[in-house]
């Protein structure tokens, strides 16, 4: 199934943030191509929920997930170890496309699901030891819009949000993840529900 039409383009934005590489692509991909792989993994998906550890304490996550990658790359963070399924086509079509913006190669891909604006992202830094050492992150965003946050691990004057639109890619990389924080944040707003990719890099 090839979702990629002349429609879509990668004009991109650099957001200005000292000891930071972010550069956002609204139109990543076209509203037919984004709408096609959002309801292909909404339904074609199998979803779990964990539990993770915080502060010692076992809370359930607000939003189901699952990953995506090679064989052999598992993915562990607050206590959960993912194991991989395998690349399914759609998942290989949207990293080759992603691949050839970013300049990286990808083994591995989060999905997470926010069924509503219940469902959210706490403040962290995707900077565990088998991402090693400035990774790049690049995130598609599919379904609802939600707010995405930044904020700098020392200088807590140093803030940003942006509204990440359906079809949109936004990509992290140099010490992002080692001087910033970054969440999704729960909203009031009746929404309905969004997918995010994230590829990553193994080690």
């Amino acid at each position: 199934m090839d979702l990629f039409s002349a429609e879509e383009h990668t004009d991109a934005i650099l957001l200005k943030l000292p000891d930071a590489d972010v550069v956002y692509h609204p139109g990543f991909l076209s509203r037919k191509s984004a709408d096609a792989y959002f309801e292909t993994l909404l339904n074609g998906t199998p979803w779990q929920q964990d539990h993770i550890k915080i502060f010692g304490k076992t809370h359930q996550q607000p939003r189901l997930r699952a990953l995506y990658g090679e064989q052999g790359k598992s993915y562990s963070y607050s206590g959960i170890t993912m194991h991989p399924l395998p690349f399914t086509s759609v998942l290989k079509e949207i990293k080759e496309r992603v691949e050839a913006v970013s300049e990286a190669h990808f083994n591995v891909v989060l999905l997470n699901l926010y069924r509503d604006g219940q469902d959210s992202n706490g403040w962290h830094s995707d900077d565990e030891k088998e991402l090693g050492e400035n990774p790049m992150i690049a995130s598609i965003s599919l379904g609802a819009e939600r707010v995405f946050q930044l904020k700098h691990k020392k200088d807590k004057t140093l803030k940003k949000s942006l509204v990440l639109q359906h079809g949109s890619l936004l990509l992290m990389k140099g010490t992002t993840q080692e001087k910033w924080k970054h969440q999704v944040p729960k909203t009031k707003k009746a929404t309905t529900a969004r997918i995010n990719l994230t590829f990553r890099t193994i080690k």
